[in-house]
């Protein structure tokens, strides 16, 4: 069995996806309204899946199946599997619950917005009169301390004196009396308040313990099965994991549809793939026939159960990542404070979790206890090319001041998939995105206008030819995966990296393109394409390094 996070599609389903989309494109030209309907949902974005999987008897079979529900048919849908648990039913607990959380939702939503208000208005109106009547009295109060203060100034008698002293205390005793009678008058309005207040807190609360039982209710009932024929909830499952609790929408990727249909069956998955179908989700970046991984936030507790008992290669730990090329970096420079080195693309440029010696640790043997090495920036373990290596805590810190502050001047080189003169882009021009990470699949990015960092990239194309951009890219910020996701965002270039195994389009054996190509037809094996790697390389560094006032610049030629 493949592994769901880490795999290329095989000939079976492969076909199986073709056969899949040719019955969607026959639907589209049915009269009925229902598969018109299904047609228009899955072109607006939908992950379908397929499982190749063999009975007892070794004949093999193909479920398919559409990640969360589909329109009015929920779960349901002629020729897709059925649900891990169908909690859709209008009649059943989940739907019947939900729908009185919803009338909880209208009635706190007509409490806060209508009657709520009105309460604090008249409240606040009180206030105001309140207010404006005690700022009446000390104008008053004021007027009177004056006018006592100048008959003092012209002469007064002792008699006269004490009768300018009452005043003053009768003044300042009506304003008591002012105050305590102007909050009696207040004191029903501001209970009225207190109990609206408290009457919205309540309705809230009692709508979170709701929501919480009817969720946990659902986590409790989807219960998975795995190979062995044992079974879990999503409760157990993530119990153990940093999230705790099941996100929204654990169980329903195609992936554990597929695998807990074959398993009811009594059938032994084979092969999985998933495609994305259509256009891509807002702010995500998906390529109409592409094939993806399954989601790691979500997918990865849930199929970690469910694949036990079957042998899958490589194990399901395996970080998403291209593999190394097996050459080694390059120094290229080196004085007191720091080293430039040449790194190689399937090389992380720190120590990081089953991915093999990084740079950083490479560097740490080469020149052992004498220098501290550390890292001044990083690149993508994908991207190749030129990255700075400190040697003394002051170089350290006054190299990471250079790069925060964008005085480090940097230049990267790429092969884009696609002719960027028939997609109509500019020859040169500046991307502006905000980037956010993808929570539940990381580490891919996705573009967020509203909660995103801003990604500032300027490019210019130097060459196009057998269908493929040659680019330059000068980035002004260092947000994770920038260039890439600004290269295949529809909001960017809409030319994905070539070789990028997060956000590209892959590549069959005899040169095929799978997924939207801007007129791309040419094949891997061009001279300037080399397979199993990203074509992303860091081939310019210029700054001006402070402890000697010298400025450098440094150049590394791209292997593709």
């Amino acid at each position: 069995m493949n592994n769901p996070f880490n795999y290329t599609p095989d000939t079976e389903c492969q076909a199986a996806f073709r056969n899949l989309t040719a019955q969607i494109d026959a639907l589209k030209e049915s009269s009925l309204p229902a598969h018109r309907n299904l047609c228009t949902e899955l072109d607006a974005g939908k992950m379908l899946g397929i499982l190749i999987a063999a009975d007892a008897g070794g004949e093999r079979h193909t479920l398919y199946a559409f990640s969360g529900q589909l329109g009015s048919h929920g779960f349901h849908f002629p020729g897709f599997v059925e649900p891990v648990f169908d909690y859709l039913n209008p009649q059943g607990h989940f739907k019947t619950h939900e729908a009185d959380i919803s009338r909880q939702n209208r009635e706190i939503a007509n409490f806060e917005n209508e009657i709520l208000p009105h309460i604090r208005s008249r409240h606040h109106t009180a206030c105001t009169r309140r207010d404006t009547l005690l700022d009446e009295h000390r104008a008053l109060m004021r007027e009177g301390k004056l006018r006592r203060e100048a008959l003092r100034r012209q002469g007064v008698s002792a008699q006269q004196q004490q009768e300018l002293i009452r005043q003053s205390q009768h003044e300042k005793a009506e304003l008591q009396r002012l105050k305590k009678q102007l909050a009696a008058n207040l004191e029903p309005l501001a209970a009225e308040l207190r109990d609206a207040e408290l009457r919205l807190s309540t309705m809230k609360e009692k709508r979170r313990a709701d929501s919480e039982r009817l969720q946990q209710w659902l986590f409790n009932n989807f219960r998975l099965l795995n190979a062995r024929g044992e079974t879990r909830s999503l409760t157990d499952i993530f119990a153990d994991t940093p999230l705790r609790t099941p996100p929204s929408g654990a169980g329903e990727c195609c992936a554990p549809k597929l695998l807990q249909a074959a398993y009811l069956r009594g059938w032994t998955p084979l092969a999985i793939a998933e495609y994305w179908y259509g256009a891509p989700k807002e702010g995500e970046l998906r390529i109409h026939g592409q094939h993806y991984p399954a989601c790691r936030g979500k997918c990865l507790p849930v199929l970690g159960w469910m694949l036990q008992g079957l042998e899958v290669t490589p194990p399901l730990d395996t970080d998403l990542t291209l593999k190394p090329l097996h050459s080694e970096p390059q120094i290229i420079f080196e004085n007191e404070w720091f080293c430039v080195v040449d790194k190689p693309a399937g090389m992380l440029s720190v120590p990081g979790k089953g991915a093999g010696m990084s740079l950083q640790q490479w560097l740490c043997e080469r020149y052992g206890a004498e220098r501290e090495v550390r890292m001044a920036h990083r690149l993508d373990q994908d991207t190749s090319g030129l990255i700075v290596a400190t040697f003394t805590p002051e170089a350290y810190k006054l190299m990471q001041q250079l790069f925060a502050t964008r005085k480090v001047r940097k230049t990267y080189e790429a092969i884009l998939d696609g002719d960027y003169r028939a997609a109509g882009i500019p020859p040169k021009g500046c991307i502006t995105l905000s980037l956010a990470p993808d929570i539940l699949d990381r580490p891919r990015q996705r573009v967020d206008p509203e909660n995103g960092k801003e990604a500032v990239t300027d490019y210019e194309f130097t060459d196009v030819s057998d269908g493929v951009s040659r680019i330059l890219f000068h980035p002004h910020t260092g947000r994770t995966h920038q260039l890439r996701v600004s290269a295949a965002s529809p909001a960017g270039l809409g030319l994905p990296i070539l070789g990028d195994p997060l956000y590209g389009k892959s590549h069959t054996p005899d040169g095929h393109t799978h997924g939207h190509t801007h007129g791309c037809t040419h094949s891997v094996e061009c001279a300037h394409v080399k397979p199993n790697r990203l074509h992303l390389h860091a081939r310019t560094l210029e700054f001006t390094f402070p402890l000697d006032s010298h400025s450098y610049i440094f150049h590394s030629k791209p292997q593709f």
